[in-house]
């Protein structure tokens, strides 16, 4: 069986170190907050021009802070899916390797497989449910690897939606789109908040050698020569 990784292994450090996916991921979790905030004062604001008109500089304001927002936001989660998808990588090879084997998918795979919208909502859960059987940690991960599935089915489809009705022109209907763009981007908070969990879950157990047991025995000694039977000496007479 080939040793495992360990930190002083070329194949363990191509993989970010935890720190910078945790930057990552919480960068883009305060990004779509913000871009939700954004959002929820430009449906405030949409609701006051429904009484009186906005003054074009505030009018002109929200339209491209919100516009900002969603860029920033969308540079974020594809950050934030580089850095995951290259720890995962990391990871596999170090977690196949410490098993003696090869990872059974290639690299180009995997990361196609996780970075290719809408693919990726099938493939990038079964290669995280993969590591975690690996790691024989699937039994406490299978539950927070299914949240965060389930939440980002759920994202994916509000923003799908949202998306569809952005076109609109009519005030209500622009409303309404609002409204949806603030619920995906709190999904998609929540979902980032889900892949830490599932991630906090993975690093909790470094990949490492094996616990032995070690089994304390007595210590060997030689054994005692059983008492030889009483000899009478040749030059005495037998008791009588």
């Amino acid at each position: 069986m080939a040793p495992p990784a360990t930190a002083d292994d070329p194949a363990a450090k191509k993989g970010p170190e935890p720190v910078t996916v945790r930057a990552a991921l919480l960068s883009a979790i305060t990004i779509f907050g913000l871009a939700a905030a954004v959002h929820i004062v430009r449906y405030i604001l949409l609701l006051i021009n429904r009484s009186s008109l906005l003054p074009p500089l505030v009018a002109d304001a929200a339209l491209w802070l919100g516009v900002l927002a969603s860029l920033a936001a969308i540079v974020a989660v594809i950050l934030a899916a580089v850095v995951t998808t290259s720890w995962m990588i990391a990871r596999r090879s170090a977690v196949y390797r410490h098993l003696g084997q090869e990872d059974p998918r290639p690299k180009w795979a995997l990361w196609a497989g996780c970075l290719v919208p809408v693919v990726n909502l099938v493939w990038a859960p079964v290669y995280l449910i993969e590591l975690a059987h690996a790691e024989a940690s699937q039994s406490r991960l299978r539950g927070p690897i299914t949240a965060w599935w389930v939440a980002w089915v759920l994202s994916t489809g509000v923003s799908i939606f949202g998306i569809a009705t952005s076109f609109t022109t009519q005030p209500q209907g622009i409303a309404d789109n609002t409204v949806t763009v603030i619920i995906a981007y709190l999904l998609g908070a929540a979902v980032l908040v889900l892949l830490w969990q599932v991630f906090d879950g993975f690093v909790r157990k470094p990949v490492e050698r094996p616990l032995h047991r070690w089994v304390v025995v007595g210590q060997d000694r030689p054994a005692e020569p059983e008492s030889a039977p009483a000899v009478e000496s040749d030059q005495q007479e037998p008791a009588a």
